[in-house]
């Protein structure tokens, strides 16, 4: 088991399907009952010695609300572009260290069912033969989404991509451990997490582990009612 010490939060997008909510308001800063998602998921890094949080889109309320908190000790890193998920952590590594560590999206719910998903994560690392870790829930789990599904899971954890399936069974539920040796060759240019993860998958280390909590994405203002309703029904 690892138990990671640094974790990241990516919070500089726009939010285009959030408009026109996130043109005032970013939308890690949208509240659902009364509290923002960035709170929320921050809230599950307490116990980090460093979390790092990305900013670009209206950067600087982003980091008001961060300097508001105690705990944990946060650590802006300022974007003069739209770097993307994959390009956003790669600029944070001299930030993040040399092990591994945690990145969250800062714009979803998570709840937990027993063990909190960090330490779901932890106790599935395995260094040896992984590169990243995700977090998965079951399609039919996940709020909000209405896609096809991410992923295929193999019975060790392992990860394949839905390709040319109508469906998939699983959904990234928008937390993970990565190695920095993941960033290994990547472009300078902006570049999505996916463009790593389908390096890892090629190589046989990009594993999954199974979130038995709810996870419920708030992508569109439509849906932020629905979102409080089943925030209201989660333990």
């Amino acid at each position: 088991m690892i138990a990671p010490r640094r974790g990241m939060v990516l919070a500089a997008g726009r939010g285009e399907r959030m408009r026109p909510l996130s043109d005032r308001t970013p939308k890690p800063l949208i509240e659902i009952a009364g509290r923002s998602m960035l709170d929320r998921m921050l809230d599950r890094f307490e116990g980090l010695d460093l979390v790092v949080v990305n900013v670009w889109h209206l950067a600087d309320l982003v980091a008001e609300a961060a300097a508001r908190r105690s705990r944990p000790p946060v650590i802006l890193s300022r974007e003069a572009e739209l770097l993307d998920t994959g390009g956003g952590a790669l600029k944070a590594l001299p930030l993040l260290g040399a092990d591994p560590f945690v990145v969250a999206n800062g714009d979803v719910l998570l709840s937990e069912a027993g063990r909190d998903a960090l330490s779901v994560l932890a106790r599935a690392w395995r260094d040896e033969d992984m590169e990243a870790l995700l977090l998965v829930v079951p399609r039919e789990r996940a709020g909000g989404f209405g896609g096809a599904g991410d992923f295929f899971m193999e019975p060790g954890g392992g990860l394949t991509r839905r390709g040319g399936a109508a469906r998939a069974p699983f959904v990234y539920a928008s937390v993970q451990i990565v190695h920095p040796r993941l960033f290994a060759d990547a472009p300078e240019a902006p570049f999505s997490f996916n463009l790593l993860w389908d390096r890892a998958i090629a190589t046989g280390r990009l594993h999954g582990v199974l979130h038995r909590g709810g996870w419920f994405t708030v992508d569109t203002p439509a849906n932020l009612a629905a979102a409080e309703r089943w925030l209201a029904g989660q333990p």
